[in-house]
């Protein structure tokens, strides 16, 4: 597998502080706020089942009431006979429902499946947050590279500067040829500004991305060897694999089964009721002080006209199916689009690599060959200073080559849908969101979250 280096050994590591890619995406699936904050909005869509769920379940609402009266009676014989009374009643009603036009089944499959796109919409965020943190390594180490290229550069410009001026004082040479090595010199030093800028914002984006500023950063391997061996089959495996297809699939489900839930509103509503409760009265003019009452009631009620709202709803939900139809479509067209992409953009910094290393060994030896005939007297100084800055380009294409072979690479196998722990084989425990899922599905009561918040 390839690898990515520092050319011609510009950058030397220290191997015993030094941090791998993969141990930066193992940080980054660890700890990136975007992806920890797509897992609790998933932890969220969660609990939609169980709030379905509870359209089985019995509600219970239990009552008390007490307060104080005041009673002012006028009898015939025109006294006045007052009190102060202390009623209080105490209850608890059962109600259950027996049908609702299998609303309550629907919506429990809706929920589920809200949980099934969700769960894919977090495995695409997870690629994005994977692919986002691979970009960043590849650039701190392409970067540090670039400096480094820049930093030799500028030493080997101040040589040739030095010894322009020694051979001006000898009259080898004019002051033209000075100021070129002068003016060489001063565009070096502006481009080793430009290469540090660019490599201070890669590090501030690094540490946005994996969570900590990078460290002795070392080569980086493609990983071409999990994705499929040929377009057509890449293509295929995205269409199976891809998070956004399958995501945007279980909206198609999820829309497919709300047209059942508005249905369900045209359709009657059996329930039954149980109540029993007990009150108290203090007036001693009365003949009962205690009543107690319970009671069973069935109750149908069956919808004759709601001024359309259901009918509405019903057709809304028609047509929002439709859109999740179009919406799929759409994503497996850009999927594809993806994948097409992904996979000559791979395939072609396969050949810039090549090409640029074919520069590197070309420009080396040509600067060699200037550098011993301007020695001779048969090259002026400004062919050395042009052999140097060939090779200094060279050297700039090969490291943006190295980069941009790693990060395709991983492209690649994101627009296919493999860029997960997984199939990278990181050393982390795989974030399952099934387990929270199973922890509050069935969870009839209690509002402390399985994390303990």
């Amino acid at each position: 597998m390839l690898c990515v280096v520092a050319v011609a050994n510009l950058v030397m590591i220290d191997l015993s502080a030094a941090e791998t890619l993969q141990e930066a995406l193992v940080k980054a699936y660890q700890v990136n706020p975007q992806l920890n904050a797509e897992r609790a909005r998933q932890r969220g869509t969660d609990e939609n089942v169980p709030q379905a769920l509870a359209g089985y379940r019995p509600q219970i609402v239990a009552s008390l009431s007490a307060g104080l009266q005041a009673v002012r009676n006028l009898l015939p014989d025109n006294t006045v006979q007052g009190a102060t009374l202390r009623p209080w009643t105490i209850g608890v009603t059962v109600n259950q429902i027996l049908y609702n036009g299998n609303k309550t089944a629907n919506s429990v499959r809706v929920a589920e499946f809200q949980v099934k796109s969700g769960r894919e919409a977090l495995r695409n965020v997870g690629q994005g947050v994977l692919l986002d943190a691979v970009t960043a390594y590849m650039n701190v180490l392409a970067n540090q590279a670039l400096v480094e290229a820049q930093r030799a550069n500028v030493a080997v410009l101040r040589e040739i500067q030095t010894t322009t001026k020694r051979r001006l004082d000898a009259g080898d040479v004019t002051p033209t040829d000075t100021a070129q090595a002068e003016a060489r010199l001063s565009r070096g030093l502006a481009d080793l500004n430009a290469a540090e800028v660019v490599l201070a914002i890669s590090k501030a984006t690094y540490a946005e991305v994996i969570g900590q500023p990078p460290s002795q950063l070392v080569p980086a391997s493609t990983v071409d060897g999990f994705s499929p061996n040929a377009l057509a089959a890449a293509r295929e495996a995205s269409s199976h694999e891809h998070p956004a297809i399958l995501g945007a699939t279980f909206d198609v489900d999820v829309a497919q089964t709300t047209i059942k839930v508005a249905e369900s509103s045209l359709l009657p509503t059996v329930s039954v009721q149980a109540s029993a409760s007990r009150a108290v009265q203090s007036d001693s003019t009365l003949s009962t002080t205690n009543t107690d009452q319970a009671s069973v009631i069935g109750q149908l009620n069956v919808p004759i006209y709601d001024g359309g709202t259901a009918a509405s709803q019903t057709r809304q939900a028609k047509e929002l199916t439709s859109q999740s139809r179009l919406v799929l479509e759409q994503v497996r067209n850009q999927t594809r689009t993806a994948v097409v992409s992904a996979w000559v953009s791979n395939e072609g910094t396969k050949v810039a690599l090549t090409a640029a290393e074919s520069e590197v060994r070309a420009a080396g030896i040509a600067l060699q060959g200037v550098r011993r005939e301007a020695s001779g007297g048969q090259r002026t100084t400004i062919d050395v200073l042009n052999a140097q800055q060939d090779l200094t380009n060279a050297r700039t294409r090969l490291i943006q080559s190295q980069r941009d072979r790693v990060i395709a690479s991983y492209t690649l196998l994101s627009a296919v849908g493999r860029l997960d722990v997984q199939v990278l084989k990181l050393e982390t425990p795989d974030y399952l969101p099934e387990v929270h899922y199973h922890q509050v599905r069935d969870a009839w009561h209690g509002v402390r979250t399985p994390s303990g918040q």
